[in-house]
């Protein structure tokens, strides 16, 4: 039987344990395995109501981990999980689930980073069916670009941190009305990513409009490589890997409703591809929801090709779940 502690927070030693989990999974796997959000939450505290779900070897380390949301009382308890390489085809992964489901009730919802084979087997034999599908596309970066042509009435320039966060914030929440995990970033939200070793304010492109408001935005990260970042107060932050070399990414890229259909969007991605190739970055990747059929010709239209895929879980009845 797997033994697995659920805690209200991580030591300072666990945190670095699962980090060297994750790590260990991405390099075996070729991408990361727990989100961004759920990193951001590991590094900087996050959300009070969160638990994390530990499994340990017998000699020590963490061979399982697993990181449980329920701050969304709308669409319930979210989940994301990784498993050690080594560790796997033990039962660790359905046991944590299995777990999962008893902390967070019948309405969990279960992300998958990475489309397997054995992430949807375990997935159907504990009662999930999809929900949601992200792709990830990618793009060669040392392929031509398309000349960026700015809409006469815009102008681009790079952010500026402070002066610009409350009409970013603004900006977004318009943008991505429909899609509330995006859409719904507070200041807070914000400002932990731009205290990231990753930012880079040159990268994060803002679109203005003739009265000098902002129409939209393309933020780029490179994503993936190692990073060390150090605190103010001294700290450091555990070095990350992704599992291959830096990748140029689309990390946000959003239009003002009123803008839209004027080409702005495509200008603003543009920018951002030249930004990262003059970066000396080789390929660019991003992420759009597969049922996204506009965004998707857009992005293919510019050479980006589906790459993997990202997979949401949900329990279509509660009552399939595989225990009493």
């Amino acid at each position: 039987m797997t033994n697995i502690e659920v805690l209200p927070f991580l030591e300072r030693a666990d945190v670095l344990d699962v980090f060297e989990l994750v790590d260990a999974a991405s390099r075996h796997d070729g991408n990361t395995p727990l989100s961004e959000h759920v990193l951001l939450h590991l590094r900087h505290g996050g959300d009070s109501e969160v638990r994390h779900l530990i499994v340990r070897a017998p000699e020590g380390g963490v061979i399982g981990y697993a990181h449980l949301d329920v701050t969304d009382v709308v669409e319930g308890p979210s989940a994301e999980l990784v498993v050690h390489p080594e560790a796997r085809g033990r039962g660790v992964g359905s046991a944590l689930i299995d777990r999962l489901s008893r902390e967070s009730g019948d309405h969990l919802r279960l992300w998958a980073h990475g489309h397997s084979d054995a992430a949807e087997r375990i997935a159907v034999a504990q009662g999930f069916e999809r929900s949601r599908v992200l792709w990830q596309m990618r793009r060669s970066l040392l392929a031509p670009l398309p000349a960026v042509e700015v809409p006469d009435d815009f102008t681009l320039r790079s952010f500026e941190v402070a002066d610009d966060e409350h009409e970013w914030l603004d900006t977004n929440a318009v943008a991505f009305a429909h899609l509330p995990d995006q859409g719904s970033w507070q200041r807070e939200d914000l400002r932990r990513r731009l205290a990231e070793p990753w930012f880079d304010a040159d990268g994060f492109l803002v679109a203005e409009d003739r009265s000098g408001h902002m129409a939209g935005f393309h933020w780029t990260k490179v994503h993936g490589g190692a990073h060390e970042h150090v605190h103010a107060d001294g700290t450091e932050t555990h070095s990350h890997s992704h599992g291959h070399e830096p990748l140029g990414e689309v990390y946000v890229i959003g239009v003002r409703p009123e803008y839209r259909g004027t080409g702005l969007g495509r200008a603003l991605l543009l920018a951002g591809l030249e930004h990262l190739r003059r970066a000396g970055l080789t390929q660019a990747m991003l992420y759009v929801d597969a049922a996204n059929e506009s965004a998707i010709h857009l992005y293919a239209d510019l050479g980006f090709t589906r790459w993997d895929t990202d997979v949401l879980y949900r329990r279509s009845d509660p009552r399939s779940l595989p225990f009493g």
